[in-house]
């Protein structure tokens, strides 16, 4: 009975020891580059990570580190993971961009930003930083064979940063503070194109009953209707 019972242990102990990926190190760099590339190609992205630290860290000047450093920022940017996307571009334009990739890797930092705005008018922040990009894209960029891409998607930030500036000054109406309507309606202007052509994204039912549409909201009743005395002006308020 008690050699059944090691038996048993013994297998259970083999069986969780061979479940577990056994720590890997001092690997050449084209084997970690391997690794790494595999992983992305399945969507594990948590161990492609793992492989490329791998790689930076045991070959500093390995040069395949430029073409991993560039695959892990358009493997993140696939799966929506922007924030790192933009880490391994900046990690990128700093230690091992050419010109060329530089410009590469200056748009792909745009795009990202870009992508990373499914819903406009939660992230006014990110719309203006965004935009701050663009403008100095194309400074440093004025010929680049990216500027149609970053053209339209600067036309997109400045009608969402538009409607949403008109959503917060219709706000401000509806409170009686035409100080706060008249702040955002005088920030960057859409002044190019007629507001009569604009057609607003549509908003799902689920988010419209929350959000509304600029205009109103269902939580309208609950808007005090008389004005405070912080919002009234200062000629009336004296």
């Amino acid at each position: 009975m008690v050699k059944v019972w090691l038996v048993a242990i013994t297998a259970l102990i083999l069986f969780v020891g061979c479940g577990k990926e056994p720590e890997e190190f001092n690997k050449p760099a084209e084997y970690w580059y391997d690794k790494m590339v595999t992983a992305v190609s399945n969507g594990s992205l948590e161990k492609a990570d793992s492989y490329f630290s791998s790689l930076q860290s045991e070959h500093v000047s390995s040069p395949l580190l430029s073409e991993a450093t560039m695959i892990m920022a358009q493997a993140h940017m696939a799966h929506d993971e922007y924030l790192l996307a933009e880490h391994f571009l900046n990690e990128y334009i700093r230690r091992y961009a050419t010109p060329e990739g530089r410009e590469y890797a200056e748009f792909l930092k745009i795009k990202s930003k870009f992508l990373a705005l499914p819903n406009p008018g939660r992230d006014q922040g990110l719309i203006d930083d965004t935009l701050k990009g663009v403008e100095s894209f194309k400074v440093m960029y004025p010929h680049s064979t990216y500027m149609p891409l970053v053209n339209s998607m600067e036309t997109q930030l400045q009608l969402a940063r538009g409607v949403l500036n008109e959503q917060i000054a219709q706000l401000y109406d509806r409170l009686g503070k035409p100080k706060g309507a008249l702040y955002y309606r005088s920030i960057a202007p859409v002044t190019w194109i007629n507001k009569s052509e604009v057609v607003n994204a549509n908003v799902p039912w689920y988010r419209e009953i929350f959000e509304g549409d600029g205009s109103s909201s269902w939580y309208d009743f609950l808007i005090p209707k008389t004005r405070s005395v912080i919002s009234m002006d200062d000629n009336e308020s004296k």
